[in-house]
């Protein structure tokens, strides 16, 4: 039976928190770092080397950490903002929820109050939650529908700024919205 996730962890925690004397660095980042990207499979000596030195192990870790947050940087690159549009005529129904053509963002509408809300499953949540970013929401003529701070749950409101109802307001200013960052 092999080992479970929850077990490696356990191993691996128990290896790089325990202490041996005189202990160093026994095999050099390179080697690490082949390892972790899988273009050099560690031999059967260095893996001894790392199960045996627990301040290697722990190099190991950082090296993991570090390129997994450069690897979580690349995917959500600096955002620059999203649009969306209306996806259907305006029938004189309720207003339906708009999203943004990369699924990052959810424009609500209810009871007077516009409300933007983050996924929190995007690849922009972690950084943008982190920052609290300021933004902008415009129409498709370029008003201001919104701007405020993203809070804590990734969302942002205020009231609704216009006297003409939501869906007629959108269609008659090019069915679009965009949301993007501001400066302070």
């Amino acid at each position: 039976m092999g080992m479970t996730t929850l077990d490696q962890k356990l191993a691996a925690g128990l290896l790089a928190g325990r202490r041996v004397e005189g202990d160093r660095l026994m095999l050099a980042d390179a080697v690490l770092l082949g390892a972790l990207d899988g273009s050099r499979p560690l031999t059967a000596g260095e893996r001894m080397a790392l199960q045996a030195s627990p301040l290697t192990a722990r190099r190991l870790r950082v090296l993991s950490e570090q390129r997994r947050a450069a690897q979580a940087a690349k995917a959500a690159p600096h955002w620059r903002g999203s649009a969306g549009m209306l996806r259907a005529a305006d029938g004189g129904g309720a207003f339906q929820a708009l999203v943004t053509d990369d699924g990052a963002w959810k424009l609500h509408v209810v009871e007077q109050r516009v409300i933007l809300q983050l996924d929190p499953e995007s690849a922009l949540a972690p950084e943008l939650l982190r920052a609290a970013q300021l933004l902008r929401v415009s129409d498709g003529a370029g008003n201001t529908v919104l701007a405020g701070r993203l809070d804590a749950d990734g969302e942002c409101e205020g009231p609704w700024p216009f006297a003409d109802a939501p869906a007629r307001h959108f269609q008659r200013h090019g069915a679009r919205f965009t949301v993007e960052p501001t400066e302070d």
